[in-house]
C-alpha cells in the first residue's frame, strides 16, 4: 500500500478544483460553503478524542487537515496566500509566542536555564497576544474573542479576557450568591410571564454557571459534554430496561422512569 505524503495531499486538492476534469461539487465551494464543514469536522475530532478513539481521532485529523488544505487551495487560487505561507506564517508566531523555549526567535535557540514557571510563561503568552492585537488595531481587551465560537465557549473566553483585565469576583461565593440572584430574576419573568425577559433572564443565570465553571477550574464546555454523556447513558438505560419488561417510554409512567433513572446513577451510568 503508497504511503502518501503533504506534497500528495496538496496535489489530490488542485485535481479536485481541476475547473477542466475536477469534481463537480468541490468545484462549486468557497470560504463560506466549507465553514460548516470545517465545524462538524472539529466536533467530530473532539467526540473522537473524548471517546478514547485513536483509529477515529487519526482519521478525524487527516479531516480537520483537509479543511486547511481546502482553504489554502481556495486562498492559493484567488492569490491571497497558500498552503506554504499559512506554514510559515504559524511557525514565525508560535517562535515569537514562546521566547522561553527560543529565545532569538529562531528555531535553533535554545535557552540555558532552567524551565520557566507555568504562570509566567501564560503572562508572557498574552502579553504578546495583546502587542499582536495592537498590531492589528485591535485595541480592546474583547476585539478578537471570535463570534462565530460556540455561546458557551465564548462566554467562558470573554470572561477570561475581562478576568485578565481586572474585572472579576473576589471569591467563589459571590458568584454562587450572584447565580441565586440570577435564579430569582428568572423566577420573576416567569411570573409575570415576559418571555422577553425569561429569554434574557436565561442567559444570565447561564453565563453565570460559566463564571462559576472558571471560577472552580472546571471548562464549561467539557463539563456540559460529560453531563450529556451521562444523561444519555441513564436515559438509554430507561428505555432499554422498558423494552426488556415488555413496556415503552410511552406506556410507562414519570415514577418508572425515575426509579430506573436512580437504578442507572447508582450503577455508576
Amino acid at each position: 500500500m503508497d504511503s502518501y505524503q503533504l506534497d500528495d495531499l496538496l496535489y489530490l486538492m488542485q485535481r479536485l478544483r481541476d475547473p477542466k476534469d475536477g469534481c463537480p461539487w468541490d468545484c462549486a465551494q468557497d470560504f463560506s460553503s466549507i465553514v460548516p464543514h470545517t465545524l462538524e469536522e472539529s466536533y467530530e475530532l473532539a467526540d473522537a478524542i473524548e471517546k478514547g478513539d485513536f483509529n477515529h481521532i487519526r482519521e478525524e485529523l487527516g479531516d480537520v487537515l483537509f479543511q486547511v488544505i481546502f482553504y489554502a487551495q481556495l486562498g492559493a487560487e484567488q492569490q491571497q496566500f497558500n498552503f506554504e505561507s499559512i506554514v510559515s506564517g504559524l511557525t514565525e508566531k508560535l517562535l515569537r509566542r514562546h521566547p522561553h523555549v527560543f529565545p532569538e526567535g529562531t528555531l535553533e535557540s535554545r535557552m540555558d536555564q532552567q524551565k520557566t514557571e507555568t504562570t509566567e510563561v501564560k503572562n508572557t503568552w498574552e502579553a504578546i497576544k495583546s502587542e499582536e492585537r495592537s498590531n492589528k488595531q485591535q485595541y480592546g481587551v474583547l476585539d478578537d474573542v471570535p463570534v462565530s465560537l460556540p455561546a458557551l465557549s465564548r462566554a467562558e473566553k470573554l470572561q477570561k479576557r475581562a478576568a485578565r483585565a481586572g474585572f472579576d469576583w473576589e471569591n467563589t461565593d459571590q458568584i454562587i450568591t450572584k447565580l441565586h440572584e440570577e435564579l430569582d430574576e428568572l423566577a420573576e419573568a416567569r411570573k409575570e410571564k415576559d418571555q422577553d425577559a425569561i429569554h434574557h433572564e436565561m442567559g444570565d443565570v447561564i453565563f453565570c454557571c460559566v463564571n462559576l465553571a472558571r471560577r472552580l477550574d472546571v471548562e464549561a464546555e467539557s463539563s456540559l459534554r460529560g453531563c450529556n454523556k451521562r444523561f444519555e447513558s441513564r436515559f438509554r438505560y430507561i428505555e432499554k430496561c422498558l423494552i426488556e419488561s415488555g413496556s415503552s417510554l410511552e406506556q410507562a409512567s414519570l415514577e418508572e422512569m425515575d426509579k430506573l433513572w436512580d437504578e442507572a446513577k447508582q450503577s455508576g451510568l
